[in-house]
Order: C-alpha cells, then structure tokens, then sequence
C-alpha cells in the first residue's frame, strides 16, 4: 500500500501500531470485566457484612 513513499510507509505503521494496541486493549477488557464484576460484589458484599455486624454490636449493649 505505502510503496516506497516513506511518509506514507510511516504512516501505515502508526495506523497498524494504533490497530493493535486498540485490540488488544478491547480483548484484555473484555476478558477481565467479569472479574471486575465479582471483584467489586467481594468489596461490597464484604462493606455490608462489616456494617451489619457493627450494628448488631451497637444494639446489643446495654
């Protein structure tokens, strides 16, 4: 496509280079999103647990 016009020859690297790390970045977010799902239900799950464990410690004393 570039030929031998070295602007153009550098111009299709940067485009290809762009390409691939777009990819990549789509295919490694795609891949890990559940991951981040579970990870922020741990975190929430978790604050919540705390929460009601310190209220029922609150209402127990006299």
């Amino acid at each position: 496509m570039a030929g031998s016009d070295d602007a153009a020859l550098a111009f299709a690297r940067e485009d290809e280079a762009r390409t691939a790390v777009a990819d990549c970045l789509a295919a490694t977010t795609t891949m890990w999103l559940p991951l981040y799902g579970v990870g922020a239900a741990v975190l929430v799950g978790t604050g919540a647990w705390f929460r009601d464990r310190t209220r029922a410690r609150s209402r127990a004393r006299p």
